[in-house]
Order: structure tokens, then C-alpha cells, then sequence
């Protein structure tokens, strides 16, 4: 123990002195995913605020057979022009050439058919394929349906026919979510930020503890000192486990302080962020950094130079946040068999305490231990390669 605690000061005195370990592990790992995250989740919330609340304006030809209809539009905030398109072939090519959001064609009969009783018939014009108007089509879209679901109901009242006759199923919707639920459909994706700052908080150690030692050439007088390889590799590790470990604290903390600045409350939402919250959250996601050492140190200690072990570790970085991607497509609940799965038993388990809900304790002790054993079998293979005289060729 005497001489891992040896190497461990040893490596962790050399990454304090490196400046790009020490900003890698304390800024730009830790700090730049909180940072993008909460700009790029206030750009997206400030969107949808604005469209909800600015009008829109929609170009109509053959407006003036529904007065009616126009002002029902305007009542919600879709401004109707009716005087940009002459017909309907210009209205068309202009939402084709993407100058129009959205249009509206109101048919010559269309008054006659509403006076007859027959079904009116009305044209949306736009383009699917344009995702910057899709919303502008879903809101009249909306508006028009609201507007013949009003006609229905006074042809049956004029007929002396109860319009509930018309709805023989009345769905409502009980919400049991709470604000710290419903945040997750934004924060979901905070997990993936806090695995990938772990992993670039100690790779640059992992790099230099291993490739960069031997491009300097000072691993080989390392291992003829008379201290056992092993003793020589888990300093290592835990050396890189303690950037990584502070890296994702500095993280934690990052992001505790970023959503403070989203406009949560205004959606109906909020950051179950406490500082207890945020406390088992480090202990939850912790075993990571021992995975992410055992991971960047096996993978760096196969390269021959820095460059190349930047190169592959890069990639690696890929591998054990793969689970969380997969969890987005096909959303899972935490259970006793996914804790199995490192990453993504990290990921089920914050989920679970920003949404306010209890965690399990075996939970937490299953995602640790198959976590820790996956960085431990890592550190196993990287003392049978450092135990190779290949490992200096």
C-alpha cells in the first residue's frame, strides 16, 4: 500500500503541475457541458414561450367567404393577409420556395356549404419537409379544428340535439407529474454531460501516466525501481481516479448553479438541485470515475505516443456512455437488472433524484459494485500489461 500511495503522489503531483490536466479536469471538462446545456436549454425554452405567445400570420385566399372564420383566427393570434397572393399557384410556390410559413385556402362555396349543412372545405398549404414551419401549421391547424368543432355543435343545438350526443367519450387527462418531474424532460440528458466530464477530467492523467511516460522516456527507469508493477498501476488508476473524481464534483456544482438561470418556473417546471440532492448524487455517480480509469488507462497504456493515445481515448470515451443514448430511444425503469449496467444505472438513479423520487438503497450498492468491478477487471488487464516486456517495445 506503501508504494501505490507512493506513485499515486507521484502522478497527482505531476498532473498539478501540467496545465492542461489541471484545465481539462477543472474547467473545461466540468465546466463546458453545464455551461452549453443551459444555453442551449434557455435558447429552446425562450423559443417556445415566443411562439406561444407572438402571433403569426398566415396569407388566405378566398378570405372573404368566412368573415367568421377570420375573426375566430385573429381571436387566436393568427393575423390573416388577405391581400399576398392573388391565387392559389403563387400561394403554393412561395411556401415551396420557403418565403411562407404556412397558407390557408378558404373554397369558393365555402359559405354555401356551411349555410347547407354540408362539410366546408378549407386548404393548408405547407411544406412538411420544413421544420421551421411546422409550428405555424400545428397552431392553424389547431385553430381551424376548434373552429369546426364550435359549427358542429350549433348545427345540433339548432336541431334541438344535445352536442353531447356527438361525444360519446369524454377523456380527461390527470397530470400526477410534479414540477421536478416534468423537468426531466429537459434535464434528461444532464447524465450524459456528467459521465463525459468524469472521463475528460482524467484522461489527460490517464495519457501522461502511461503513453507520456514512455514518449519522455522516463516509464522504463519507473519500472526498474524495486516497487512490484502492480503497486506501480493501481497508483496510476487511483491517481486518475482523483482527477476524475474532482472533475465530476467541479461538474455537479457547475450544474446546480446553471439551472438556477433557466426559465424553468415559467413552463411549470423546477430543479430539484439541493445540496443533499446533489451530495448523493456525487456518491451515486462516483463508481464511474473508477470505471473511466480503468477504461482510459487500459486503453492509453496499448499507445506509443501522446498524439496516438488522445486519438484512441477519444473514441473510447464513446463506449460507456452508449447505454445512455440507447436509454433515450427506448426509455427503461429503473430496476434491480439495469443497475447492472454501468452508465445507465448512473443515469436511472439521478433521474430518480431530480425528480424528487426515493432512491433504493440496494439500487445504489448494485450500479456501485458492477461499476467498480468493470474499472477493477480494467486495472487487473492493465497490470498483466504492464507485467509484459512488450510494454516498452
Amino acid at each position: 500500500m506503501r508504494s501505490i500511495g507512493t506513485v499515486f503522489r507521484k502522478e497527482v503531483l505531476e498532473g498539478l503541475r501540467d496545465r492542461r490536466a489541471m484545465i481539462t479536469a477543472l474547467l473545461f471538462g466540468p465546466m463546458f457541458g453545464p455551461i452549453l446545456f443551459a444555453g442551449f436549454t434557455n435558447y429552446a425554452v425562450s423559443i417556445q414561450l415566443d411562439e406561444a405567445e407572438k402571433s403569426i400570420e398566415v396569407p388566405v385566399v378566398g378570405g372573404a367567404e368566412a368573415a367568421n372564420l377570420m375573426t375566430h383566427l385573429h381571436r387566436r393570434l393568427i393575423d390573416v393577409d388577405h391581400e399576398a397572393f392573388a391565387d392559389l399557384d403563387a400561394l403554393r410556390e412561395s411556401v415551396r420556395l420557403g418565403d411562407t410559413d404556412v397558407g390557408l385556402v378558404v373554397d369558393a362555396g365555402f359559405g354555401a356549404a356551411l349555410r347547407d349543412g354540408s362539410p366546408a372545405r378549407l386548404w393548408i398549404v405547407t411544406d412538411v419537409s420544413n421544420n421551421t414551419t411546422r409550428s405555424a401549421a400545428s397552431r392553424l391547424r389547431s385553430a381551424l379544428a376548434e373552429y369546426g368543432s364550435i359549427i358542429g355543435t350549433h348545427r345540433l343545438q339548432l336541431r334541438g340535439i344535445d352536442p353531447t350526443v356527438a361525444r360519446p367519450l369524454a377523456v380527461l387527462t390527470e397530470d400526477v407529474s410534479t414540477p421536478s418531474g416534468r423537468a426531466i424532460l429537459l434535464l434528461g440528458m444532464m447524465t450524459y454531460f456528467l459521465l463525459f466530464a468524469t472521463l475528460i477530467g482524467g484522461t489527460q492523467v490517464a495519457i501522461d501516466t502511461t503513453a507520456g511516460e514512455r514518449e519522455r522516456g522516463s516509464l522504463e527507469p519507473l519500472l526498474t525501481l524495486p516497487v512490484a508493477r502492480a503497486s506501480v498501476v493501481w497508483g496510476k488508476l487511483a491517481a486518475t481516479f482523483f482527477f476524475m473524481a474532482v472533475s465530476l464534483g467541479v461538474s455537479i456544482v457547475a450544474f446546480a448553479i446553471a439551472v438556477r438561470f433557466l426559465p424553468l418556473a415559467k413552463i411549470g417546471m423546477t430543479a430539484n438541485f439541493t445540496p443533499e440532492v446533489c451530495a448523493v448524487m456525487y456518491i451515486v455517480m462516483l463508481p464511474f470515475a473508477a470505471l473511466g480509469a480503468g477504461v482510459m488507462t487500459i486503453v492509453a497504456s496499448y499507445t506509443k505516443s501522446f498524439r496516438e493515445a488522445q486519438t484512441y481515448t477519444g473514441l473510447a470515451m464513446v463506449a460507456p456512455t452508449l447505454p445512455i443514448v440507447v436509454v433515450v430511444l427506448n426509455p427503461v425503469q429503473a430496476s434491480l437488472g439495469s443497475m447492472l449496467v454501468p452508465s445507465l444505472s448512473q443515469h436511472l438513479l439521478v433521474t430518480e433524484l431530480v425528480k424528487g423520487e426515493g432512491v433504493e438503497a440496494l439500487h445504489i450498492l448494485v450500479s456501485a459494485a458492477a461499476t467498480v468491478a468493470v474499472g477493477v477487471l480494467c486495472g487487473l488487464a492493465t497490470v498483466r500489461r504492464y507485467g509484459s516486456e512488450r510494454l516498452l517495445v
